[in-house]
């Protein structure tokens, strides 16, 4: 091959780079060029071949020492190597950097177990703070039963695929390597169904209702993730099930708002019990508490409760409640309430709050 590139410069690495960055610059010069991600593109195909061929010669010892001493010439000596008709399995020699992006070292593909499910599982505000246990209804695939899962007709018995002889893959050559590809005639199954079963169409799955018992933790929240080995979708080839993941979605309450495992609440108070101070019942997530308002309180003011908020998830302790105090202004009055409001501005006089008297100093400072 005149005008062959230098195999460091194929991979994008040093002379003296060992087989881990090797591997992983192959691997992801190979995924990136993989004629099964780039059909039909000529240059992608011409470009994987040529770090396969390059990785082919530095990943082994002794083809590195001849190609550094004598370059692309010293590989086309005697017992060297040669490009054009050298056949690279890269299946069976790179399996361990690939893994499924290949399908996996031997056997099919689709004999895998089964695939995963999510469901959601909506829980109220308390439930999720303190824990419960729920009942999921959900659907999934199981195996079917008068089929034993293998798609055959009770009495038969699925058939081996010719055109893969039971491998579930092809071989493909390309160049100077082979490949291995998912059988086109039995989609990687390895076997082919010549009468379906009835019931389940030749699928070998059927759909199925199944209930699970969940036990949210105190603490939960929305977006927790709770993981059930074994509850997902059954595998045609009893390979095992998939996991069932139930996502948590916690209902708005009307009162509390959560923050983590902080809980926030308005109060609302009148000015009378701003100014003069009260004790008030304040609700919480384990009931009503007293709370003292002491007098002169600012709108806006918040207090803490500690303890008073959310359990930590799978931990200990709890969070604390913040309570924001809102004044509330009447919006009627009859005669004795509007004459002593009157009675009480006069008697104020001028006087303000001295936050009050800051804003008007700074307006003063403006427009005078």
């Amino acid at each position: 091959m005149s005008g062959q590139r230098d195999y460091y410069e194929v991979l994008g690495v040093s002379r003296d780079a060992d087989e881990s960055t090797l591997k992983k610059s192959y691997r992801k010069l190979a995924l990136k060029y993989h004629p099964d991600k780039n059909p039909d593109d000529a240059q992608a195909e011409e470009r994987f071949k040529e770090a396969s061929e390059a990785y082919a010669v530095l990943s082994d010892a002794e083809k590195r020492r001849t190609y550094d001493q004598y370059g692309h010439e010293g590989l086309r000596g005697q017992g060297g190597f040669d490009p054009g008709g050298f056949s690279v399995n890269i299946q069976d020699i790179f399996g361990d950097i690939f893994g499924d992006f290949f399908g996996g070292s031997g056997g099919s593909r689709g004999r895998g177990r089964g695939s995963d499910l999510k469901e959601i599982l909506n829980i109220e505000f308390d439930e999720a703070a303190f824990g419960c246990e729920k009942e999921l209804t959900y659907q999934r695939h199981e195996a079917c039963e008068p089929c034993n899962g293998s798609g055959a007709k009770p009495g038969t018995s699925p058939v081996t695929c010719t055109t893969c002889r039971g491998a579930g893959q092809v071989r493909v050559s390309q160049g100077f390597f082979a490949m291995a590809r998912t059988c086109p005639q039995c989609q990687g199954q390895g076997t082919r169904i010549e009468q379906p079963c009835s019931d389940c169409s030749g699928q070998g799955l059927n759909a199925t209702t199944k209930t699970v018992k969940v036990e949210v933790p105190s603490g939960a929240d929305s977006g927790v993730r709770l993981r059930y080995v074994g509850e997902g979708h059954a595998s045609r080839y009893g390979s095992g099930s998939g996991d069932l993941y139930v996502v948590l979605s916690v209902a708005e309450h009307p009162i509390f708002q959560r923050e983590n495992e902080h809980v926030f609440c308005h109060l609302p108070i009148s000015f009378a019990q701003a100014a003069l101070g009260d004790e008030l019942d304040v609700p919480t997530i384990d009931g009503k508490v007293q709370m003292k308002i002491p007098a002169g309180t600012q709108p806006g003011t918040s207090f803490r409760l500690r303890g008073k908020g959310i359990p930590h998830l799978r931990g200990r302790g709890r969070g604390d409640q913040f309570v924001e105090v809102k004044l509330e202004v009447p919006t009627k009055l009859n005669d004795d309430q509007r004459r002593l409001l009157q009675e009480f501005a006069d008697a104020s006089g001028e006087e303000v709050h001295p936050e009050s008297r800051s804003f008007f100093d700074k307006v003063k400072e403006l427009f005078d």
